[in-house]
C-alpha cells in the first residue's frame, strides 16, 4: 500500500465480523488494513495511519488468558473506536469496572443515542443494533461519559472525545445495525478528518508504480487461470511491464470441463503473452491416494510452483512470480491466535513452499473480490471475465471430497457444466455470487428402470455474497433445482442421487475443503 494513502487500522482480537469492519470502511473510499491484536504495530510508523478500530471477540475481558493490548499502544493521539470487547478493553484499561451477564445478550436491540456526540450526528435518536456480548460495563471508566443505552443495557455506548476515544457495545459494522453505516462514517470523517481518498483510479495508479519499482527490468512469470482474479492482474502487470509478463496457464487436470481449451482463446484476445502448460498427469500421480483436504492444497501449491519455476527456467532469467492473490486469502490463512487457529491455507498464500526460489509480486493482495471486479470494469476487460464466478485455486480438487482420480473429476466436470450451464439457461448466473457441485466420497442406493443401483451422490453449492467473507445460501426456485437434478441423474453415468446444499458462511466455508 503507497505510503500517501491515509488508511485505518483494524486490530482483530477474533471477531466472526472484523472482515465486515474492514468492508464498511472501504466502501467509504478509505484504505484499511486488519492485524492481529499482537501484530507489531512498528511496521506501520512509517504509513499514514489515522485511527484504529479494536474489533470484537469470543473472550471475556475478565479472563485470565484475555487477549490485550499494552497500556502504551493508547499514549497515541490517534481516535479509537472501540467495537463489543474492543469497548470493554477500552474500558478496563481506563479504570471502568465490568461484569459478566447472568446471559449472553445476543441479537436485535432498541438503541438510545446521545444526540450531542459526534459520533451519533445526524442518526435518529433510536434505532436499532444488533448486539453480541456477554460482560458489561457497570463502572465507567475515568474521563468517559455513557452516550448510549439500550432497555436492558445502561452503558450501551461511551466516548471521551477529548482524546478521542468511543467505545460500542453493539456491532455497526453488521447489517442488523440500521445506522451502522452513518456512525462508521462518521468515525472516519468527522473524527478521524480521513479524506476518502482511495478510490479504483488511485490503486491503479499507484499499483503500477509499485510493481515497477518492486521488478524493475525483470521478468515475471504470473499463474493464471482465466478468472477474474488472476485475469485482472495479468492486465494491471501488463500495464505495469509489458512485455517483461509471461502468464503461465496450467492444465493441473482439475479445471471445469473444456477449460483449458477456452481460456486459451479467451485471453488470446487480451494480447497477454500466454504460454499454456498441460501438467494434469503431474498432478494427478502426486495426489494419488490423498483424501485430506490440507495435504491436497499443499501437493497442489508445490507442484504449481515446481512447474513455474520449470518454465522460468525455459525462458530464462525470470526473477518473480505473480499471483492473484486476495485479501480474504490473506485473512483467512493468518489467525489472530496463531497458524492452528486458522480456517484452512490457500494454495497461493499457506501452499506456497518454505523455500521457493522466485519473489513474490501480488499486486491484489489488499483487494475484495468485489474490489477486483471494479477494478477490472475501470481497466476495461470484458463482462464475460469480470462476471466469472470464483473458482479455487485447487480447482476440483477441493470439490472431489476423498481421492482424486481421472475418473471422479470427469464425473464432476460433466455434473458441474449441466448446473452451470441450466443458471445461464434459467437467467439466474448473474444473481449467484457462486455455484458449482461437489462429488461426495460416498454412494447411495437408488433404482434405474427395473434396476437397483449403488452409485455417486453429488451436492450442488450457489452461494450469494458480496466479498466472499460471509455468505448465504442462495434460494433457487425448486422446480428449477428439480429440473437440474434430473438432468444430472438422467445424463451423467455414476450418479443417482443430488442434494442442494443449504447452509451459510459463516458457519460453513463457501467450498466444502
Amino acid at each position: 500500500m503507497s505510503v500517501h494513502h491515509e488508511m485505518i487500522l483494524i486490530l482483530d482480537f477474533g471477531s466472526q465480523y472484523t472482515q465486515l469492519i474492514a468492508r464498511r470502511i472501504r466502501e467509504h473510499q478509505i484504505y484499511c488494513e486488519i492485524v492481529p491484536f499482537n501484530a507489531d504495530l512498528s511496521e506501520y510508523k512509517d504509513k499514514n495511519v489515522k485511527g484504529y478500530v479494536l474489533s470484537g471477540g469470543p473472550s471475556s475481558i475478565k479472563d485470565d488468558d484475555a487477549p490485550r493490548l499494552d497500556d502504551s499502544f493508547f499514549d497515541t493521539e490517534k481516535p479509537i473506536l472501540g467495537i463489543c470487547y474492543g469497548m470493554q478493553l477500552i474500558a478496563d484499561i481506563y479504570g471502568g469496572t465490568l461484569e459478566r451477564s447472568e446471559t449472553r445478550e445476543y441479537g436485535r436491540a432498541k438503541f438510545n443515542a446521545s444526540d450531542t456526540i459526534e459520533i451519533f450526528s445526524g442518526i435518529p435518536q433510536q434505532s436499532q443494533v444488533w448486539m453480541s456480548h456477554g460482560d458489561s460495563i457497570v463502572a465507567l471508566p475515568n474521563g468517559f461519559e455513557v452516550v448510549g443505552s439500550t432497555d436492558s443495557l445502561d452503558v450501551a455506548a461511551i466516548a471521551d472525545p477529548k482524546r478521542h476515544l468511543y467505545g460500542l457495545q453493539f456491532h455497526p459494522e453488521v447489517h442488523h445495525s440500521d445506522e451502522g453505516k452513518k456512525i462508521i462514517s462518521n468515525f472516519l470523517f468527522d473524527i478521524c478528518q480521513l479524506k476518502g481518498d482511495w478510490t479504483t483510479e488511485s490503486f491503479i495508479e499507484s499499483t503500477i508504480k509499485e510493481i515497477q519499482n518492486q521488478v524493475g527490468d525483470n521478468k515475471v512469470i504470473l499463474g493464471i487461470s482465466g478468472g477474474v482474479d488472476s485475469t485482472v492482474a495479468a492486465v494491471l502487470l501488463s500495464k505495469a511491464i509489458e512485455n517483461n509478463l509471461y502468464a503461465v496457464f496450467v492444465n493441473n487436470g482439475l479445471l471445469r470441463k473444456n477449460e483449458f481449451e477456452s481460456v486459451i482463446e479467451l485471453l488470446g484476445g487480451l494480447g497477454i503473452n500466454l504460454h499454456p502448460v498441460d501438467a494434469s498427469d503431474l498432478f494427478l500421480t502426486r495426489l494419488a491416494g490423498v483424501s485430506d483436504p490440507e495435504k491436497k492444497r499443499k501437493i497442489i501449491g508445490t507442484t504449481f510452483i515446481d512447474i513455474f519455476e520449470e518454465q522460468a527456467e525455459k525462458i530464462g532469467d525470470i526473477d518473480f512470480l505473480a499471483q492473484g492473490t486476495l485479501y480474504p486469502d490473506v485473512i483467512e490463512s493468518v489467525s489472530f491466535k496463531g497458524p492452528s487457529a486458522t480456517i484452512k491455507s490457500h494454495h497461493n498464500v499457506g501452499g506456497l513452499k518454505d523455500r521457493m526460489k522466485l519473489k513474490l509480486v501480488e499486486p491484489l493482495r489488499e483487494l475484495f473480490k468485489d474490489e477486483v471486479r471494479e477494478l477490472g470494469r475501470n481497466l476495461g476487460l470484458p463482462e464475460k471475465f469480470i462476471g466469472r464466478h470464483p473458482f479455487p485455486g485447487p480447482g476440483l480438487a477441493v470439490r472431489v471430497l476423498g481421492d482424486i482420480t481421472k475418473e471422479r473429476c470427469d464425473l464432476l466436470r460433466e455434473v458441474d457444466a449441466i448446473f452451470i450451464e441450466e443458471l445461464h439457461n434459467f437467467k439466474i448466473y448473474d444473481d449467484i455470487w457462486q455455484a458449482f457441485a461437489v462429488l461426495l466420497p460416498i454412494s447411495a442406493v437408488g433404482v434405474m428402470g427395473d434396476e437397483r443401483t449403488y452409485e455417486n451422490v453429488v451436492a450442488l453449492r450457489a452461494v450469494t455474497s458480496v466479498d466472499g467473507m460471509t455468505a448465504d445460501w442462495a434460494r433457487i426456485d425448486n422446480d428449477i433445482l428439480a429440473h437440474v437434478s434430473n438432468r444430472i441423474i438422467r445424463n451423467v453415468k455414476g450418479v443417482n442421487r443430488v442434494t442442494y446444499d443449504i447452509s451459510s458462511k459463516p458457519p460453513a466455508t463457501i467450498e466444502w475443503e
